[in-house]
């Protein structure tokens, strides 16, 4: 099938960073398919940008637990609108809960959605792009693939297992052209609500452990991914891209940049 655009194909699409990227990909013309786990949408208004737009879009929806289960949609987004040229995927589950307390169910679906779903999308998605010798995997994942939440230990194992998932396939995928890499998000607002934690300090005042004092948004993801499917990030594969402007640099408060009332209930000058 000879195309005239590139074909996106966007895990957990209808979440806040998901239809950002959408936006991103849709104005550099990428055709959208758009996948939720859940059929029902997050909200009346979710992607209306994308929906109120002329970009070629489709919506999917269900688990991407089994090989079967992303056969069955990604049959769907072929026909639909020819191969898939990028993939990002996209979970953002997170359960709070400390590692003596986790239930077997919690620890299951927490591989289901972040690990499962990473690899069989890479595997059958990334075995169509060799074919085609062209492609690119993105992993959105986070710092906390090597830094503990102190709340959410699922999380961080889950988002460990993506990055050498991502190192193991860009080695192998990369031989046919195809370039996987992995996204390492810091904080953005609502973290501190996402990872409160009982016996860890680390996103009290986070806005403050970011040098700027600045957190970043799903803007700047959105922008960071328009550049790494471009063809001018074309020499970088497996590569870890930590997107959290220096957070994980933190570690004397008395020398971070505060802002104006922290800094008076601080007693830092």
């Amino acid at each position: 099938m000879n195309k005239l655009y590139k074909v996106a194909f966007i895990t957990d699409a209808s979440s806040p960073s998901g239809q950002a990227v959408a936006r991103r990909l849709a104005a550099d013309g990428y055709a959208l398919a758009l996948h939720d786990a859940s059929s029902a949408p997050r909200s009346a208004n979710q992607s209306a940008a994308i929906d109120a737009s002329r970009v070629t879009a489709m919506r999917t929806s269900g688990p991407l637990t089994s090989l079967e289960a992303v056969q069955k949609v990604t049959d769907q987004v072929v026909q639909a609108l020819g191969p898939i040229d990028v993939l990002v995927h996209n979970p953002e589950q997170v359960v709070r809960v400390p590692v003596e307390l986790c239930t077997e169910e919690q620890f299951q679906s927490a591989v289901d959605d972040h690990v499962k779903s990473a690899f069989f999308c890479t595997q059958h998605i990334g075995a169509q792009m060799a074919a085609r010798e062209q492609g690119q995997i993105l992993y959105v994942s986070s710092i906390h693939d090597e830094k503990p939440t102190g709340s959410a230990f699922l999380y961080s194992i889950a988002k460990g297992a993506i990055k050498m998932l991502c190192r193991e396939a860009a080695l192998s995928l990369g031989r046919h052209g195809v370039r996987v890499n992995v996204i390492e998000m810091g904080p953005i607002a609502g973290d501190d609500e996402r990872f409160a934690s009982d016996i860890s300090d680390l996103y009290v005042n986070y806005e403050t452990k970011v040098p700027s004092a600045q957190l970043g948004t799903v803007d700047d993801l959105a922008h960071l991914i328009g550049f790494l499917v471009s063809d001018e990030a074309r020499y970088l594969n497996g590569a870890d891209v930590r997107l959290d402007g220096g957070f994980l640099l933190h570690y004397m408060d008395h020398k971070m940049k505060k802002l104006d009332g922290d800094r008076e209930r601080s007693g830092h000058h």
